[in-house]
């Protein structure tokens, strides 16, 4: 058994696809060099989908990028499998990977494109095309085999690059943001053709993103990333129900800040109001959906003022404000008529379930 400790604490080596230790990436030279990476650690374990999830320029797409091959790290190492790739080309790593442009052949047929690589490696014909066979399946186009790429739509386009890139059968799958292209409706059908393909395949995910929804839906396990740093490695729940920091708290869905001091057995408030909390820090956090509009004078209810009432079709938000001014919102399920019940104005007291309540540091 190996330990790794990294930026988000000791990692446990247990049936490890690819580690990454002590990982750096610097872009220029001197005190002008960008980190895009800063001493990374983590471990993606064998037969997961797991997803580095962060903003623009948090180091996402440089981490897959090197695990890839197609960039080398200032310092650190690489390992797939357990051997060290660090400086191997891309044409000698176990991986494949999906680009957010799919860059499929348009003068090649769909059963072509998914053909190709296996040609370039010199496969026999019969077994080239009994894997493009079963990978068409796998994606549901074989009545789409003969048709060039340019006459199908995005979805079928990315399905075609999905089984092009699966068709060698590597260790690793790479996806860099290829959803990002698609329009909402679509890009939700295919986070459960991508979690489908991965648990039939039983291949290694690994999926760059910037959408927490797309992390949350299809990940056995979650990176949150901000500045070259990994913040967070959890799974979904976790990272939802009991982020690290503020960072990882606001990046995962909507969150209510609230400035507090860690007493015994809960979190103190500015004017003195002690209310039951897990964790330690100073902030502490509410979700949304975890407020519960009461009466003013309800029992032990924290008094706010509604501020705004918004609809959103099957939930509304209600936008409050406490006695010391700090903001808050309440996600609440929309009744039949589409009214709340709330006003502007309106005096309400505010409850929250055990457990909803959870200290944080900034």
């Amino acid at each position: 058994m190996i330990k790794i400790t990294g930026t988000a604490g000791p990692i446990l080596s247990v049936n490890a696809a690819i580690m990454a230790r002590d990982v750096t990436k610097a872009f220029g030279q001197g005190e002008t060099a960008l980190k895009a990476l800063d001493n990374v650690s983590c471990e993606i374990r064998t037969g997961e989908f797991f997803t580095l999830l962060g903003p623009s320029g948090c180091g996402k797409t440089t981490l897959l990028r090197l695990i890839a091959g197609f960039e080398m790290p200032t310092a650190g190492q690489i390992l797939i499998d357990g051997q060290d790739v660090t400086g191997q080309p891309p044409n000698r790593r176990a991986v494949n990977t999906v680009f957010q442009s799919y860059a499929l052949f348009p003068h090649l047929s769909v059963a072509e494109n998914v053909g190709f690589g296996l040609k370039m490696q010199g496969r026999p014909r019969a077994e080239i095309a009994a894997t493009v066979r079963e990978m068409l399946a796998l994606v549901k186009l074989e009545a789409l085999a003969g048709r060039r790429t340019g006459q199908l739509s995005g979805g079928q386009q990315q399905r075609v690059a999905l089984a092009r890139a699966l068709a060698p059968r590597p260790k690793v799958l790479l996806l860099d943001e290829p959803l990002s292209a698609l329009d909402l409706k679509l890009r939700k059908e295919m986070q459960v053709e991508l979690k489908r393909l991965q648990t039939e395949t039983g291949i290694t995910f690994v999926f760059v993103t910037h959408d927490q929804e797309e992390a949350l839906t299809m990940s056995d396990r979650i990176a949150v990333m901000s500045a070259g740093k990994i913040q967070q490695i959890g799974v979904p729940r976790e990272i939802y129900t009991a982020p690290v920091n503020r960072f990882v708290a606001d990046f995962i869905g909507e969150t209510n800040f609230i400035p507090a001091t860690a007493v015994p057995g809960g979190a103190k408030l500015a004017d003195g109001t002690v209310l039951p909390a897990e964790g330690e820090g100073s902030l502490l956090i509410i979700r949304p959906e975890q407020l519960r509009l009461l009466p003013a004078a309800a029992d032990g209810a924290l008094p706010a003022t509604v501020e705004s009432v918004v609809y959103f079709g099957t939930d509304t938000h209600v936008h409050l404000a406490l006695e010391d001014g700090t903001k808050l919102t309440a996600r609440v399920p929309s009744p039949a008529d589409g009214h709340s019940g709330h006003a502007p104005g309106q005096r309400i007291g505010l409850g929250f379930a055990p457990g909803a309540a959870r200290l944080i540091r900034e």
